[in-house]
């Protein structure tokens, strides 16, 4: 039985071109994800720009926001003590999660603000940079009305 002799020349170049596209669609591919983590951002940013309005809503209402402890919920629940409450705030009757899949955090009084409302972004974890930046109602371009009018 005689066997073909391969082509040397043949098999190298299919293996540079497979070993082109390869990394053709790796480029690509981060890209993609690179812009995915970006859209993502930009989605939290602009929920949190939602969150502030609803919670400046509640304030108008109450003469006060939520505290700490009566949390974001107090925009779709009525908390027992407030009687001027006239919510929800929020559409869908629900409070947003981030994009990804965590719940918004809310302090009142907040550290930088009358409230802090920021997400831990793509880590989950406090600080970070690049995709890892916390996400807050400052980064957002918010201010909340008290203090602004101090």
């Amino acid at each position: 039985m005689v066997r073909a002799k391969a082509m040397p020349g043949l098999r190298r170049s299919r293996i540079l071109v497979l070993l082109f596209s390869t990394v053709a669609a790796l480029t690509m591919c981060g890209r993609l994800v690179d812009r995915l983590e970006r859209d993502k951002t930009q989605i939290a940013m602009i929920q949190i720009k939602e969150l502030e309005g609803a919670l400046t809503l509640f304030h108008q209402d109450t003469g006060r926001y939520p505290t700490t402890s009566e949390g974001l919920s107090a925009l779709v629940e009525n908390p027992r003590t407030v009687t001027t409450w006239m919510g929800p705030y929020v559409q869908k009757a629900r409070i947003p999660i981030d994009p990804w899949g965590r719940p918004y955090l809310y302090r009142c009084p907040g550290r930088h603000l009358d409230y802090d409302l920021f997400s831990y972004g793509a880590d989950g974890m406090e600080g970070g940079n690049g995709k890892s930046a916390d996400i807050t109602n400052r980064e957002a371009g918010m201010k909340s009305p008290l203090r602004s009018k101090k």
